[in-house]
């Protein structure tokens, strides 16, 4: 059982700026993600996408964003399940909260902040009959870990930024690599396009465009795709498939937990510390709506500090914080580290 005080649903930005602000509060906290690496939408879809609203930053490429996120939080010390995707909630006799992952992991904290983005994404499959037979049998929808594809022979589809990035990192790990795409154009970021032409011109990485995988085979495991080129279709072995089309954001099983849903996005009371209808459950960022909301990465940081304030109330309702200014009071970090502004010195004058 992992105990913590607030339990994060969702790793993007605004989940990982809510254990900034809540560490500032002496509260600690565990994030929960589906996806296997945090960062949210930034991480996985659009790592080199730049963003022009974040204040300071004139332009930050999305994943730079969450590399700085991971920096700032880093004295907190947080705790992360990736890779999981929160499924049950149980509400115990004292007001805390059960949390159960599609694995089997528990959490058990007094304050469930939901920052869910869109939702939890779920990968967009290509049109393949038999598909599901080989998921966890050859076929991959996420890159958890990517050990367990060395020494085998990877097929990847999609022509996104992860395909490409995959493609690349794999091609020092996998005995091959071989990307194919329904056209001769990727839409990823130019120097990832640039990198893949150079392995393929070295015979790390095999492209075969404009194609696609239309069927698989295999017993008890994936053993051999077929693709269809043109006029031409042909098999090709492998020992794993990783179609890489994207992921569709969906509100998952937190849509059974009780909570108000308007339009595929959780109800917040007010805008005062954005609870939802179940006490002791915050939904912050993109996943919730509220008369006025914007959805923005600007905002959820917002609700992310004022949702903190909320819950250093309910956890330590004897408390009473007087807020300190990061300037004034420093940051001080669980790990020992301290961060502060220059204390004047001030000599006396003879």
């Amino acid at each position: 059982m992992i105990k913590t005080d607030i339990l994060i649903i969702g790793a993007g930005p605004t989940g990982l700026f809510t254990v900034f602000e809540a560490g500032l509060l002496k509260l600690k906290c565990h994030l929960i993600d589906a996806l296997p690496q945090p960062g949210g939408q930034c991480a996985e879809i659009y790592p080199k996408k730049p963003i022009y609203d974040i204040p300071a930053f004139p332009e930050v490429l999305a994943g730079d964003l969450v590399n700085n996120l991971m920096k700032q939080i880093e004295p907190f010390q947080p705790g992360f399940t990736l890779g999981e995707r929160a499924e049950t909630i149980e509400k115990l006799e004292d007001g805390s909260f059960i949390v159960t992952t599609d694995r089997g992991t528990k959490h058990h904290a007094p304050v469930i902040a939901i920052a869910g983005g869109l939702g939890s994404f779920e990968p967009r499959k290509p049109p393949i009959t038999n598909i599901s037979d080989y998921e966890d049998n050859g076929v991959e929808y996420i890159i958890r870990d990517p050990e367990m594809y060395r020494g085998k022979n990877v097929i990847i589809s999609g022509g996104g930024d992860s395909a490409l990035d995959w493609s690349i990192f794999l091609t020092d790990i996998a005995e091959s690599v071989t990307l194919i795409h329904r056209r001769n154009e990727f839409r990823g970021a130019l120097d990832s396009v640039e990198k893949v032409q150079e392995l393929k011109n070295l015979g790390k990485i095999e492209m075969i465009t404009p194609a696609e995988v239309i069927g698989l085979v295999g017993r008890n495991h994936l053993e051999e795709v077929v693709i269809k080129q043109g006029a031409e279709v042909f098999n090709r072995e492998c020992d794993h498939f990783i179609p890489l089309f994207g992921l569709a954001p969906k509100l998952g099983p937190i849509a059974d937990w009780g909570l108000e849903i308007e339009k595929n996005a959780i109800k917040v009371d007010n805008t005062l510390d954005y609870q939802t209808n179940i006490p002791g459950i915050y939904a912050i960022g993109d996943v919730n709506t509220y008369p006025g909301k914007l959805k923005l990465i600007l905002c959820g940081f917002h609700e992310a500090t004022l949702m903190c304030q909320s819950a250093f109330q309910r956890i330590f309702p004897e408390k009473r914080y007087v807020m300190k200014y990061t300037t004034v009071g420093g940051v001080e970090g669980f790990d020992g580290s301290k961060k502060e502004a220059p204390k004047a010195v001030v000599k006396s004058i003879d």
